[in-house]
């Protein structure tokens, strides 16, 4: 695993080991940033599931400013802290050992906002309708947000939750992964 483009282009990142865990493969990740990007400027990113913190760092080396990094797992967070290390600017990332609805209630209370969702979640555990509508509720999404939600190919996501919108929906093998833009409010 590694990253693929942007300012830390190349980097090898570890990820966890073990049945519990599924890194995004590097194909994945390459066609996720090629339908959102493939490049930012400045925006603030969410990782909900973090894991190894791929998705993260990926988008932080391609231009955006802080990523927030969440993971309930010990083991998890290890690994992510380790490969924030290997980008050399720790002071773009935040991580929080915390499960998945704490931290939205905590990021909320920070009043913070996200231009980018990763939702990530083990498959047996997934609550995505239910944790956008949450953000939703909380307001922790900026104006143009986009999430993109990665999940067993079998799972059926909804065209809407809330104010967002399905724009695109693609399959890899057994993942699938979902992309909603939040709907202009006018």
């Amino acid at each position: 695993m590694r990253v693929i483009s942007g300012e830390y282009g190349g980097r090898r990142l570890k990820s966890l080991s073990g049945p519990n865990t599924r890194p995004t493969t590097d194909k994945v990740k390459e066609s996720i940033f090629n339908m959102i990007g493939p490049y930012f400027d400045g925006e603030e990113v969410l990782d909900l599931f973090s894991g190894s913190g791929g998705l993260a760092i990926e988008a932080v080396s391609r231009g955006c400013s802080h990523a927030v990094c969440v993971d309930k797992n010990y083991q998890a967070l290890k690994i992510i802290k380790e490969n924030i290390a290997i980008t050399k600017e720790p002071e773009k990332f935040t991580t929080l050992k915390l499960d998945a609805d704490k931290a939205i209630e905590k990021l909320a209370q920070l009043g913070k906002k996200f231009d980018y969702l990763f939702l990530d979640p083990p498959y047996a555990k997934q609550q995505i309708i239910e944790q956008i509508e949450k953000m939703s509720a909380l307001d922790l999404f900026k104006e143009e947000a986009v999430i993109v939600c990665e999940t067993d190919k079998a799972v059926e996501l909804p065209e809407k939750i809330t104010c967002f919108e399905q724009i695109r929906k693609q399959t890899y093998g057994i993942t699938s992964v979902t992309i909603y833009r939040k709907e202009d409010d006018r």
